[in-house]
């Protein structure tokens, strides 16, 4: 069975920085590219960084230049590296395979508020 655990959200003044992580099963981690996700209240989730198995990397445009995406693949797990936050970062951010090939995890809440 997949699984997939995130980590590390929590409240961040604007402008300020948090790094997300996503333990994956070896099953989908080793064979498929990795995203991340965002469902913000009252809209609909959204890719904001995927990552290659080559560790190639893409980004929504909102959060270019300000997330960065990585693997550790020897411990099968996707970062994301949140810097100059904004409050329409604020939202429930989730990892799985791109496409998506598994049911959601817990998500993590990241809240950007003064």
């Amino acid at each position: 069975q997949v699984q997939l655990v995130e980590s590390g959200g929590g409240l961040v003044q604007p402008g300020g920085s948090l790094r997300l992580s996503c333990a994956a099963s070896e099953s989908i981690f080793s064979i498929y590219a990795m995203g991340w996700y965002r469902q913000a209240p009252g809209k609909q989730r959204e890719l904001v960084a995927r990552i290659l198995r080559d560790d190639k990397a893409t980004y929504a445009d909102s959060v270019k230049g300000r997330f960065t995406i990585s693997r550790d693949h020897a411990k099968n797990t996707v970062f994301l590296q949140m810097s100059s936050l904004k409050p329409e970062d604020t939202a429930v951010y989730y990892c799985n395979s791109y496409p998506i090939l598994s049911s959601w995890g817990q998500g993590t809440q990241v809240t950007v508020s003064s």
